[in-house]
């Protein structure tokens, strides 16, 4: 772990082994945290927050930007972490590493902008001058998920520090080696001691970490990625000690393929929202709405591409599973919707961590894969009778963080888009595809608030409205 800039064991001597979920064997070994850690790590975060919030503008975005160059230069240490401690390709975590980089540049420009700071308010009075300001919330408490391990714990943190808060970033305890090596490339980029801290935790453990931290006076703004099970409880801790929360949760991303579309533009789009990460990314595309006068030329086209990522327990085409379970979980989803009327394209194969890309086709309601979150290489063919079905069905879910259409009309396939109860929706592109000077976030059970862009200063910053009465002056 990291408290106040040293690497530091737990207070307890304790440690948590991650093992291979295939050979047992211990991957990484990690500090076990207690919650008295936790509280240590959120008071020295505490302690470093006046320096921090009161160092100009353009120091913390020279770190940041440091930080981004070192990430370039020490990607290949990562590669190797990422592909031991969690199964990921070193074509996944090298596209991790290159987003987590324009993060933190994009988080550079963040820290510069003049919506930080003071800005003045017509009062329309005067003898009351009107001030709006704009200033870091305090300590921020990240907690960062496995799958997309480099971008979302930088995500987590990067835009906090911009706005000069400081903070807290809680590991998954399936990934805590690749976390370190995040917050060890910042902490080298030059950040003073206690700006950024690092705790790992048991998994049996986790809750009362997360407790101990969210309670913790100091702790101003929590920021969540990961499921909507644990998501609501996140959100429960912090109703309960008031504390804000931006939640980034499950997706169940949805592709509209509309009767004119561009069919090799779509099945392209599909193979990629699919199956990139063996589907383990919140983004995925798991439901393809098409319309039946297309449909049949669809699944063709998207079954021929999918035939090329086929390859018989070779995880390096498309990473594994995060573990066995997950995989006997997915050919559950499979076996539900076969037994219930769906039929197989292609794929279902599962062998130990890795799945083969999977198409299920004449998918309804009354399967679970239909509304669950798949999470895993399996993509379903929902055929809709026109347009307004499509909306329909993009719609008849608990979800709702990314969905896409696609036509040769680009007016219409927009219109359709604003209808789509979702956070991001794109027009003849992949539901997979992040931009960090854009707002990023869900709606529904995929969480609220916003990372990204602009939209990052009104979650880590609190706003105060200062008057001053002109006429109060002495002579």
């Amino acid at each position: 772990m990291f408290i106040n800039g040293t690497a530091v064991p737990g207070s307890n001597g304790a440690t948590y082994e991650r093992r291979d979920a295939l050979s047992d064997t211990v991957v990484t070994r990690a500090s076990a945290a207690s919650p008295d850690d936790a509280r240590r790590a959120a008071n020295a975060a505490a302690a470093a927050f006046d320096d921090w919030a009161a160092r100009p503008a353009q120091d913390r975005a020279a770190i940041l930007l440091k930080a981004a160059d070192l990430f370039a230069e020490r990607v290949e240490d990562v590669v190797a972490i990422a592909e031991n401690e969690i199964g990921s390709t070193a074509e996944w975590t090298r596209y991790n590493v290159e987003l987590a980089g324009d993060i933190l540049r994009q988080a550079a420009d963040l820290a510069l902008d003049e919506e930080l700071g003071e800005l003045p308010a017509d009062s329309g009075n005067a003898d009351i001058a009107y001030t709006l300001r704009r200033r870091p919330a305090g300590v921020v408490l990240g907690i960062a998920p496995w799958n997309a391990a480099v971008t979302l714990a930088t995500r987590a943190i990067a835009a906090p520090l911009a706005c000069g808060n400081t903070a807290v970033l809680k590991a998954s305890e399936l990934s805590p080696k690749t976390h370190e090596w995040v917050v060890g490339a910042l902490n080298d980029a030059g950040l003073p001691e206690g700006v950024l801290n690092f705790i790992t935790n048991a998994p049996e453990s986790a809750a009362e970490v997360v407790e101990a931290l969210i309670a913790h006076p100091a702790v101003r703004r929590v920021n969540f990625t990961g499921s909507t099970r644990v998501g609501r409880e996140i959100a429960q801790m912090g109703a309960r000690y008031l504390k804000p929360c931006l939640l980034e949760l499950s997706g169940k991303g949805t592709m509209i393929i509309l009767a004119d579309a561009n069919l090799d533009q779509a099945a392209d789009a599909a193979v990629h929202g699919a199956f990139f990460n063996q589907g383990q990314i919140c983004m995925s595309t798991e439901r393809f709405v098409a319309v039946d006068d297309i449909a049949d030329a669809f699944v063709a086209r998207f079954n021929e591409r999918t035939a090329t990522l086929r390859k018989q327990n070779d995880p390096s085409v498309q990473g594994r599973l995060i573990s066995p379970q997950a995989a006997l979980r997915l050919r559950g989803l499979v076996d539900d919707a076969l037994a219930k009327g769906a039929s197989l394209v292609t794929g279902g194969e599962v062998f130990n961590t890795s799945m083969q890309p999977t198409i299920l086709d004449n998918v309804t309601p009354d399967m679970r894969i239909y509304s669950e979150e798949g999470f895993g290489p399996i993509a379903v063919i929902i055929r809709v009778a026109d347009a307004e079905e499509a909306l329909s069905v993009a719609n008849d879910t608990e979800f709702g963080l990314a969905a896409s259409v696609f036509s040769q009309d680009i007016e219409a396939a927009t219109a359709l888009a604003r209808q789509i109860e979702c956070g991001i929706s794109h027009v003849n592109g992949s539901t997979v595809y992040d931009d960090p000077r854009m707002p990023f976030g869900g709606v529904k059970a995929s969480g609220y608030g916003r990372f990204g862009g602009r939209a990052a200063i009104h979650e880590f910053t609190e706003l105060q409205w200062i008057t001053v009465r002109q006429d109060a002056r002495t002579t």
